[in-house]
């Protein structure tokens, strides 16, 4: 598994044994064109969810985001991850004003009880697909009203194509929802008053 474009193009990241599912190159080359056509990631600061090998929040630093935040639950993935971070520091591309760093904790409990200076304008959430519609919808509500995710940012979650749409929280809406194979993929965005 590699970082597919941007500054750290070709990178490889190190994935646990079996406790992950990652991202195919596909979803996430289809999910981060998505991104990088609203420009929502140039600078900004992006909190990936249920990391498992830091694919995704790795690929929005490589395609112009400043800050990462990972939350992983499981500690040899966090682990691997925090080595992969170490390795984008050392890397010629690591820019001054990056930061990256991993939480070793459940997504859910990070977003219900985690306090940040700034809202993050690109959450990416990637929970096993035995995460429940309800646990999703949980995450979501958590997210927004504890204001973690700035107004004009997104959400992307990615489920199963065989589980329940999962609702968008209050003040909030699904813009996009499409099909890659096995995986599907939402986006919420806020909707202006």
């Amino acid at each position: 598994m590699r970082v597919i474009t941007g500054r750290f193009k070709g990178v490889p990241l190190t994935t646990p044994r079996s406790e992950t599912r990652p991202t195919t190159d596909r979803t996430k080359e289809a999910m981060f064109s998505r991104l990088d056509s609203t420009g929502v990631l140039a600078g900004a600061r992006v909190l990936d969810l249920f990391g498992g090998t830091g694919a995704l929040g790795i690929e929005a630093l490589s395609r112009g985001a400043n800050e990462l935040v990972v939350v992983e639950a499981s500690g040899p993935a966090a682990k691997l991850i925090a080595h992969t971070l170490t390795a984008l520091r050392h890397n010629p591309a690591w820019e001054p004003a990056m930061s990256a760093r991993i939480v070793h904790a459940k997504a859910e409990r990070y977003a219900a009880k985690a306090k940040v200076s700034e809202p993050f304008e690109v959450v990416l959430i990637d929970p096993p697909y035995a995460f429940s519609t309800a646990d999703c919808e949980r995450l979501l509500g958590d997210l927004t009203a504890r204001d973690l995710v700035a107004h004009g940012g997104m959400i992307v979650l990615e489920r199963s194509v065989r589980t329940e749409r999962p609702e968008a929280p209050a003040g909030w809406q699904i813009t996009d929802a499409r099909d890659y194979g096995e995986t599907a993929v939402y986006t919420y965005t806020y909707r202006a008053q």
